[in-house]
């Protein structure tokens, strides 16, 4: 236990704890992997089919097409959409760098629309204003693993005939007015790095959709463009999921209700210890939009005082993160794009202001416990530590 007396403390407990994860599904996992090894098939195949049947029954989709990576889904998808150089594609700058990277690898022009402060997710009322005669996608992402506000998106863009492409790669199990994550909009585009709520053992990404054609095209897209061994029909990539990594990730999907139902206990517990120190009003909680179901991907809060609270933190053993501290159109590689600072101010108060909690199923009480008090010594002796 780190003691709050001190400093430099080494770390407590990881701020994800995968080992702990590993250790309560060893058997199935290690069963799973041995199946793929004595088959000695790698490449696609049965494990794979089945991973995408399963994840499209449990998104409510009608197809998922397995890909190597949340990055290369959604290129995959924006391919599919053809979009190309000259067109634009609306979405956050509060979000990780392959949302609108995809759009830029594309020749494409990312759009920058602000958030909404108290969800972190794209501002729909700011979402028709930025939309021209060069649109041609929105991606709204299902931050931190709760939906963007999906009706007002959707009938924006079925006004304006834009396909909606939905980056949920933190938000698997998420729900909208009842309806899963990635089976909202024409397109769902999932991220299965390990870190993530439903995460392999390396990288992995999916599509999902309803749109039968859309699939086929994904399909062809993701296998270097071609249905048959060497013959091609469009200029694809290879972007395929080893059966390896099907394996694992159909063993954690048949856990991924139970392992969200043990974030949301775990955040509801945050909300208890900082509530008891009387820390709500200062510090600000997590907010659960109506129609939504939150997955708690992260547990941020907004802090004043971020980065001492957070330096404070690590001093005590306590580890955080930061998603993001910097939006994507104040980075060095977005400059071309001409935005500059004051343009998107919601997105910038929230780089200087979040803060990620430890949150896992497999947190204990006491760790928790740990984390609420060295928040609160921190406020109640900030002057001392100005």
């Amino acid at each position: 236990m780190a003691n709050l007396e001190g400093s430099a403390c080494a770390q407590a407990f990881p701020f994800l704890d995968l080992q702990a994860q590993y250790r309560t599904i060893k058997p199935e996992i290690d069963a799973a992997i041995g199946r793929v090894m004595e088959s000695q098939h790698f490449i696609l195949g049965t494990e794979v089919e089945s991973l995408e049947r399963e994840i499209a029954n449990y998104c409510g989709s009608r197809f998922a097409v397995a890909c190597a990576s949340g990055s290369d889904a959604l290129l995959l998808a924006l391919m599919a959409l053809e979009v190309g150089p000259g067109d634009e594609v609306v979405t956050t700058p509060f979000t990780f760098v392959a949302t609108a990277g995809a759009v830029v690898r594309l020749g494409a022009r990312p759009v920058f629309i602000d958030i909404d402060a108290s969800t972190y997710n794209i501002d729909a009322s700011k979402l028709q204003s930025a939309i021209t005669s060069k649109t041609r996608a929105i991606i709204p992402v299902h931050l931190y693993g709760m939906a963007a506000d999906m009706a007002a998106i959707l009938e924006i863009a079925s006004r304006n005939s834009v396909p909606v492409v939905e980056d949920a790669a933190q938000a698997i199990g998420a729900t909208y007015a009842g309806r899963p994550v990635g089976g909202i909009g024409l397109c769902g585009c999932f991220s299965f790095f390990p870190s993530k709520n439903l995460g392999g053992a390396g990288d992995g990404g999916m599509l999902s959709t309803n749109d039968e054609k859309l699939a086929d095209r994904l399909r062809v897209l993701h296998l270097h463009g071609g249905r048959t061994k060497y013959e091609y029909e469009l200029i694809g990539m290879n972007s395929r999921l080893d059966a390896l990594q099907a394996t694992i990730l159909r063993v954690k999907l048949r856990h991924l209700d139970s392992w969200a139902a043990g974030r949301k206990h775990k955040a509801e517990r945050y909300a208890e210890l900082l509530y008891d120190h009387r820390l709500t009003d200062i510090v600000r909680l997590p907010q659960v939009a109506a129609k939504c179901t939150h997955v708690y991907h992260q547990y941020v809060i907004r802090a004043p005082h971020r980065d001492e609270l957070r330096a404070f933190l690590r001093d005590h053993g306590i580890p955080s993160e930061i998603y993001y501290p910097m939006p994507l159109h104040l980075q060095r590689a977005f400059h071309f794009l001409g935005y500059k600072l004051g343009d998107l101010p919601q997105s910038e108060a929230a780089s200087r202001e979040v803060l990620a909690l430890p949150i896992f199923p497999e947190m204990t009480d006491d760790q928790q416990k740990l984390v609420a008090d060295a928040i609160a010594a921190f406020y109640r002796d900030w002057d001392r530590h100005r």
